[in-house]
């Protein structure tokens, strides 16, 4: 059978299959080639920058499923499968943990053939939705039927908020999120920001918008503003590589990675 891509014409570039492509995946057309190569040339450590951010949903995950006790996980903007998956990770831990993923890329649904089964505990669905759209996301029955909302929910939200500018509103609608959620449920997000390198930032931004995205790169303070009302664990906002990382002699550098990575835990009570 050709490969999905093949099935699904697509000459404009999309940040699932442009995040594929700088994970070394297979997922991509020539335009998501060709405004990856052109990212790579103002941004050499982009490839680093993915497998940063891919290292930090595998820890936190596991931190969560092992140590809070989280069932229940909900990834918005999921992309193109890339073993280990959210719902290996989680159900590795608790094989009856319960997962739905999101994502509004043709391609990625399509692709959908190639996520590894759910454990016969668990279960593991991906369905489509667009984050600018919380209530039509929530509202699913895909959603409903997979996840209790009356119990604690991880939302994750990784390398994704960064291509919603704020004229889509992303902080009413990780805040419509949230509202939906139970108390002790988490917010799990990881953001591109210039602060660690404006200049660099600035050149992929560029690039992204001449390939018909719109990115928003945020600095901390906006950044911070996504966990109002929340209680954020330790460590707190920091670079993702540094993020509860066992391996505390790292040689990568917060320029090298440029972007923001916290969790936040819904109060109880």
């Amino acid at each position: 059978m050709p490969e999905s891509r093949h099935l699904i014409p697509d000459q404009s570039t999309h940040p699932a299959r442009l995040y594929h492509y700088f994970l070394s995946g297979s997922a991509h057309d020539e335009a998501d080639r060709l405004a990856g190569k052109e990212v790579e040339k103002v941004t050499p450590t982009v490839r680093t920058m993915a497998r940063t951010n891919r290292a930090f949903m595998h820890r936190v995950i596991h931190h969560l499923a092992e140590h809070a006790g989280i069932r229940q996980f909900l990834d918005i903007g999921s992309g193109i499968p890339a073993a280990p998956n959210l719902h290996q990770i989680a159900q590795n831990v608790a094989p009856a943990a319960q997962i739905v993923y999101v994502d509004n890329d043709p391609v990625v649904l399509a692709r959908a053939r190639d996520l590894p089964a759910s454990t016969s505990e668990g279960s593991a669905v991906i369905m489509q939705g667009d984050i600018t759209q919380p209530m039509t996301i929530l509202s699913t029955p895909a959603l409903r039927e997979t996840l209790d909302l009356d119990q604690p929910v991880a939302l994750s939200l990784i390398s994704v908020l960064h291509f919603i500018s704020d004229h889509h509103h992303p902080y009413e609608a990780v805040s419509t999120l949230l509202e939906a959620l139970a108390p002790g449920s988490y917010l799990v997000l990881s953001h591109s920001t210039p602060d660690f390198d404006p200049h660099t930032t600035s050149a992929a931004v560029k690039i992204y918008r001449a390939s018909g995205m719109d990115p928003q790169p945020r600095n901390r303070t906006e950044f911070a503003r996504f966990f109002h009302g929340l209680d954020l664990i330790a460590p707190g906002i920091i670079a993702p590589h540094r993020w509860r990382n066992p391996c505390e002699k790292t040689n990568i550098k917060d320029a090298e990675v440029g972007f923001y990575a916290a969790v936040g835990r819904k109060p109880v009570g």
